[in-house]
């Protein structure tokens, strides 16, 4: 294969750069564009850039026919599910129209490949754990409700026009780059991990836990965390697949395994040598009690298998980076 032009989408951001980075490692010549409303250009490292919001539809298509890359991942997009509650017009303009002007320029340009990043936000409060493939999707913020009106509309679009299609349903992207070249540095940090390693590294005051009434072993939420170096090689076997000639799925990516919120924080204490000090709150609206993946799919169809996806792993990367991070 001569052409191994891969365009990433909100590359600048924690997930999509550390997958741009096993892309390069791979062979590939990952290029980005992301409008830096909560990217870093430092964080590019593999590949060329450029400046692009998808809501520019005619700046997206010049892109491609300029890149010509053979496959999309599409990360770019408005993640925060508080946020969306406060502002759903904003997530559904960003995320849904965003995404439409992305896959007609792709249409346009040709292009029939694409990895979805998508989010274990569409199930909302799940009925089973571990929560599979195939579980009622029922999103119960608008967060969610983009992710999974863009799985339709790729559902539709693959009927219709022969698109082919990954759709990614991640759970608790965590941890870092084991090189400690990337890691997670968002603006306004919401993640549970980089804040307890904040707390206990003395760079806030302390953290905030949010329900401790949920019907859970000690009351707090339970997540599914996935160390994103694994979720980043998650897309290039997803990209591999699609290449191969694999057909469109929908697949979780997670570790069947949840702690909760009190494991992260005495895990960071047990790392750091710190004391996160912390303050229980009420719980906040849109937070299941448990939301734990079922891979199996991963596993039959990508051949994927965190295996730097271990709790003590995960938060001593992000320590690591957290401590070096000046941002």
């Amino acid at each position: 294969m001569k052409n191994k032009k891969i365009l990433i989408t909100g590359g600048a951001g924690y997930i999509g750069s550390h997958t741009a980075k096993e892309l390069r490692l791979a062979g590939y010549e990952p290029y980005v564009i992301d409008n830096f409303s909560t990217g870093h250009e430092w964080a590019i490292k593999w590949g060329d850039y450029n400046r692009v919001d998808l809501l520019e539809k005619e700046a997206v298509t010049n892109v491609l026919k300029k890149i010509k890359p053979i496959a999309i991942i599409h990360f770019a997009a408005s993640s925060l599910v508080s946020e969306s509650f406060k502002n759903p017009m904003a997530y559904f303009h960003n995320n849904v129209k965003g995404t439409l002007n992305l896959l007609d320029a792709m249409r346009g340009a040709g292009i029939d490949k694409i990895i979805f990043s998508s989010s274990c936000a569409i199930y909302g409060i799940p009925n089973e754990c571990p929560i599979s493939d195939n579980h009622k999707i029922n999103p119960v913020s608008p967060y969610g409700e983009t992710k999974y009106i863009i799985e339709k509309m790729l559902k539709w679009l693959a009927e219709a026009d022969n698109l082919k299609y990954v759709s990614l349903r991640y759970f608790n992207a965590a941890g870092a780059d084991p090189d400690k070249e990337l890691g997670e540095a968002h603006k306004f940090e919401t993640h549970l991990i980089p804040l307890a390693i904040g707390a206990a590294l003395g760079k806030r005051k302390s953290l905030d836990i949010f329900g401790t009434d949920y019907p859970t072993k000690d009351g707090t939420a339970v997540r599914d965390y996935v160390h994103v170096k694994d979720l980043a090689i998650a897309h290039l076997n997803a990209l591999e697949y699609l290449l191969e000639g694999g057909e469109c799925h929908n697949i979780n990516l997670g570790t069947g395994i949840g702690y909760s919120v009190r494991e992260i924080v005495e895990e960071v204490n047990k790392i750091s040598n710190g004391r996160v000090v912390f303050y229980e709150k009420d719980r906040r609206v849109g937070d299941p009690p448990i939301l734990v993946a079922d891979y199996k799919n991963a596993k039959t169809i990508l051949n994927w298998s965190p295996i730097y996806s271990e709790l003590n792993y995960i938060i001593k990367t992000a320590f690591e980076w957290e401590k070096c991070n000046k941002l």
